[in-house]
């Protein structure tokens, strides 16, 4: 048995109702879990000595909109000793997209965990430290939402630039 069947044998003897789906996908595997059991897992997974997953490679958020649930959070761990990763997600609804932080697991998950604030609008409870760091204090909104406005601005080439800049600012003077 591989690491990664074991890490899951282990996740699923645990807690048995935490896992939601298993997906594969060119060899990578995710664990789509509850909200509930996620930073218990997270625990389990960093500290038993036979998993050690000691290191949080990457956290991205991701809104599915139209779909519900809409946002997902992803966690890819990786196992320095076993050299084995693993994804786990988690799912969350518009009307309350809140996950407990696990800056207390890997500390490393602190300034992701933030930027995921900043710019799609989850909330990690119990985060040291959990304020803007893109955006101004003052913004009203989170930009990497699919239902942001987006603005615009037309490309500048070779064949247009005198149109374009015209229309700038820096011309009006």
């Amino acid at each position: 048995m591989n690491h990664i069947e074991t890490t899951i044998a282990d996740v699923h003897t645990n807690y048995p109702n935490a896992i939601q789906q298993r997906i594969s996908f060119r060899g990578d595997t995710t664990l789509v879990v509850a909200v509930t059991a996620l930073l218990e897992i997270c625990q389990l997974l960093r500290h038993d000595p036979a998993l050690d997953y000691s290191f949080l490679v990457d956290l991205a958020a991701v809104d599915y909109h139209p779909q519900q649930p809409r946002f997902g959070v992803s966690y890819l761990l990786h196992s320095l000793k076993q050299n084995a990763r693993l994804r786990l997600r988690v799912m969350l609804s518009q009307q309350d997209p809140r996950l407990p932080s696990v800056s207390g697991v890997w500390p490393a998950a602190e300034w992701p965990e933030r930027e995921a604030f900043d710019l799609m609008g989850i909330e990690f409870a119990d985060h040291p430290d959990l304020r803007r760091i893109l955006m101004p204090a003052d913004w009203e909104g989170h930009p990497l939402r699919k239902d942001y406005p987006l603005g615009y601005e037309e490309v500048q080439f070779s064949f247009n630039w005198k149109e374009i800049d015209r229309r700038k600012d820096y011309a009006q003077e």
